[in-house]
């Protein structure tokens, strides 16, 4: 499986995730507003991917401005900084890579403008990289966890697909699989954009790592019936008191979890820490369109006037996390 976003000839390379698990179609990008468009209609999501975009749609725009000096490049950036501060409002990531960004040209005042363009674009690359090898630390830690046979409950999707590569949630589970081969993985749908259905189980598959699809509303059933040893899942914004936010939805699993007195664990890479809030209160949640509940793809299902809320994410307290 290649990565998901990968630079090609100056050129940012990104998986059409809208379009699995049907086709498996790579779109190419030579503008910055284009990778910003692709992170807000989800043509890429899961928010260490969605840094890594960020990270590689600013050092693409940075490429093609035309400056005589630090201060109007400067300026420029700062123009497609706030672009990618409009895509995706919950996860952290996206702002936590356009400060690294930032950080990079405040500190290189005194270079030339085509020097600042390359270390962007080197910057980028970093990302990408710490990205990967992150996320198979966490694998290889959260793998100490899981205990062979394990039967493992994951929501939305975590896995490559959601960052530069291997997955945070999905990372765990692989490192499992490569030390136990006998776990096995049961995947809700995730409504109502299906990532667990489509990406989850697409990811799974191609590892030849056992999945069950479930629906969203069959996770009580299963926990009850102990046929769940753990849940496990990725996150798109960790407040400073450890409630977390992710996929709309995580909450009720979290309750399930509780009750039924099974692990919660949620797996994530520092970037997805915002130490500057204090709880899950002020973390800022994503409103999406509600053709995305009206519909399943093109096709309604909802009758005409009915009114949607469509929250894109939910906040699972740090007490039900275990840690």
């Amino acid at each position: 499986m290649k990565p998901t976003i990968f630079w090609k000839d100056k050129k940012i390379i990104m998986i059409d995730q809208r379009r699995l698990p049907l086709e498996e179609k790579y779109q190419e990008y030579s503008d910055f507003r284009e990778v910003a468009e692709a992170i807000k209609n989800m043509v890429i999501r899961g928010a260490p991917a969605i840094g890594v975009a960020t990270a590689m749609g600013i050092a693409l725009g940075a490429s093609q401005i035309k400056a005589k000096s630090y201060d109007e490049l400067k300026d420029k950036i700062e123009d497609i900084l706030k672009v990618f501060e409009k895509t995706r409002p919950t996860a952290v990531n996206l702002f936590w890579s356009i400060n690294r960004m930032r950080r990079l040209i405040i500190k290189n005042t005194k270079s030339e403008v085509e020097v600042i363009k390359e270390l962007l674009y080197e910057e980028s690359k970093k990302i990408w990289e710490e990205d990967g090898k992150i996320n198979r630390l966490i694998g290889f830690h959260g793998a100490k966890l899981i205990k062979p046979k394990a039967k493992i409950l994951t929501y939305c999707n975590a896995g490559s697909l959601a960052t530069a590569y291997y997955g945070t949630a999905l990372g765990v589970i692989r490192s499992a699989w490569e030390k136990y081969k006998n776990i096995e993985v049961f995947s809700c749908e995730t409504r109502p954009y299906l990532q667990g259905a489509r990406l989850t189980t697409w990811e799974l598959l191609k590892d030849n790592i056992p999945v069950t699809l479930i629906t969203d509303n069959t996770a009580g059933y299963v926990i009850s019936n102990k046929l769940i040893d753990l849940i496990i899942t990725g996150a798109d914004r960790i407040a400073a008191n450890g409630d977390t936010a992710n996929k709309i939805g995580t909450y009720t699993l979290s309750v399930l979890a509780k009750e039924n007195k099974i692990p919660f664990f949620v797996a994530a890479p520092t970037s997805t820490i915002d130490l500057s809030i204090s709880s899950g209160k002020e973390i800022p949640i994503e409103q999406r369109d509600e053709d995305e509940v009206t519909h399943i793809f093109v096709t309604r299902i909802a009758p005409f006037g009915v009114k949607v809320i469509n929250p894109a994410f939910d906040i699972t307290p740090s007490t039900f996390i275990l840690q």
